[in-house]
């Protein structure tokens, strides 16, 4: 068990060691003061040699926390409504991401209530993004209901939604 905790604290200082490291970056993100229409300039310029870095800000700047609910709910708090409108206006800015919105439960309910419950969740995702300006075809959902747990000692963080994002340049090799 000790050996257990010892590898789990070292896994977790890696992995926030790593996220440091990230942070410390340049890349502009979605919060960023400078106009979106001055973004693809350089990209122009250097299309060559700055397309790996082009995407990998692209893909940075769409990483997003999972939106977290209550019991037996699929109602989002005014904090998840804020954090969803900056997610929208990265999307907006770039047209060729696509988003996937999984729906998650905790284990209490059955396996059909907690698929449904899912299902809610990401949808109520996926509408207030729509609502927001992102084209609908760019969003797709799916539930996992309790299947794909966060963390097996909190039923809090389990009941949420989370985002993965595909670039166009990964939605055009996927579909080779």
């Amino acid at each position: 068990m000790n050996l257990n905790r010892s590898l789990l604290s070292l896994l977790l200082a890696l992995g926030l060691s790593g996220c440091a490291a990230k942070s410390v970056t340049t890349h502009p993100t979605p919060s960023s003061t400078a106009p979106a229409a001055s973004a693809p300039a350089p990209a122009a310029a250097n299309a060559g040699k700055d397309a790996r870095s082009n995407a990998d800000e692209e893909s940075e700047a769409l990483a997003a926390a999972p939106v977290y609910f209550s019991l037996d709910s699929a109602t989002l708090t005014p904090e998840d409504q804020d954090r969803l409108e900056r997610l929208a206006q990265a999307l907006r800015q770039r047209p060729g991401a696509r988003v996937t919105v999984s729906g998650h439960t905790c284990e209490l309910g059955t396996t059909e209530y907690n698929l449904a419950l899912g299902q809610r969740r990401a949808d109520m995702v996926r509408t207030y993004l729509v609502r927001l300006g992102v084209e609908p075809q760019r969003i797709s959902v799916l539930s996992y209901g309790e299947e794909r747990p966060a963390d097996e000692g909190s039923v809090e963080r389990n009941r949420r939604a989370e985002f993965s994002f595909r670039l166009s340049e990964q939605a055009r090799a996927g579909a080779r």
